[in-house]
């Protein structure tokens, strides 16, 4: 639609109408959400075990540990990736809560 379907009272109420995002909310929403995907992902691969003739489990997932020190894919390592999956989905939802609302105030302007 175009600006001349609305009068600007109403694209005053538009602009009021668009949420801010609480960063906290996100950032304790997306580090459930990660912290749990990764905790899913190791015991996964864990109890299906080896595949295709190899001696390791899940050898793509083992290389997080090159950024999270101490993950492996063990049941250990599903605690440990519980926590990393979390910290970083935390820190991924509030950047991405700050952001939207750092453009949301630019656009009210």
């Amino acid at each position: 639609m175009n600006k001349e379907h609305f009068s600007e009272d109403e694209w005053k109420a538009i602009g009021q109408a668009i949420a801010r995002l609480r960063a906290s909310v996100m950032a304790v929403t997306f580090g459930v959400v990660g912290g749990l995907m990764l905790f899913v992902a190791t015991t996964w691969l864990l109890i299906l075990g080896p595949t295709g003739g190899s001696e390791h489990v899940g050898p793509t997932l083992g290389l997080l540990a090159n950024f999270f020190p101490g993950y492996s894919v063990s049941w250990s390592g599903a605690v440990v990736g519980l926590f990393y999956g979390a910290l970083s989905g935390a820190v991924s939802g509030f950047v991405l809560a700050f952001v939207y609302n750092l453009i949301v105030v630019f656009r009210k302007r």
